[in-house]
């Protein structure tokens, strides 16, 4: 199993990552990637935990979700199963368990501040945490997705599932976009990745 985490993790962690996986019984599968999420978490109907995580993840990315999924199964565990699942007693388990891992021999540098930051109060995601999604997707491989707020305002995009939008307003965190079949308005994170219709 070290081998493996050696591959998606960064160095540092793989020993004490491998402890908390032991422990809390973690039967983890590295799956394609899900456009819908990066990882999740079940309780399997034998009483064993699985969790998946995106095998297209960088090895940052790929350790916050790991970490994230532990999380959810501690805090069940802990909490009982009637919790909310990003609720208070998550965002706690979450904080203690990343705060020993959030130190420059397993995160750059950088990256130290805006997990502090994003620490104090964990998201359901830190794809919704604009500045560290954009600091993390340094570590992605070069692809031709543009965020939407670089889209221009009327500027068209595409998403994954080939549905067109165009880009409208900012309101105070999401940009408005207009479906184009549809004329159906929806609100998008600015950190969302499209591919951009020219």
């Amino acid at each position: 199993m070290t081998e493996v985490l050696e591959k998606y993790i960064p160095e540092a962690a793989v020993v004490p990552t491998f402890e908390l996986i032991k422990r809390n019984h973690v039967h983890l599968k590295i799956v394609n990637e899900r456009v819908s999420r990066h990882g999740d978490y079940r309780k399997l109907p034998d009483g064993d935990h699985q969790i998946t995580v995106n095998a297209n993840l960088n090895r940052y990315r790929f350790f916050i979700t790991l970490i994230h999924e532990i999380a959810h199964l501690v805090a069940f565990q802990k909490y009982g199963r009637l919790i909310k699942p990003h609720g208070l007693e998550w965002k706690r388990t979450f904080q203690q368990l990343m705060l020993p891992f959030i130190r420059p021999e397993i995160f750059p540098t950088h990256l130290l501040p805006l997990l502090a930051i994003h620490f104090k109060n964990p998201k359901a995601t830190s794809d919704t945490d604009t500045r560290l999604a954009l600091a993390l997707k340094q570590y992605d491989p070069e692809n031709d997705k543009n965020y939407i707020f670089e889209i221009p305002l009327g500027g068209h995009f595409r998403l994954y599932n080939g549905k067109i939008f165009k880009r409208g307003n900012q309101r105070v965190k999401r940009y408005e976009c207009l479906e184009v079949a549809t004329g159906r308005m929806y609100l998008f994170n600015p950190n969302a990745e499209v591919e951009f219709l020219k």
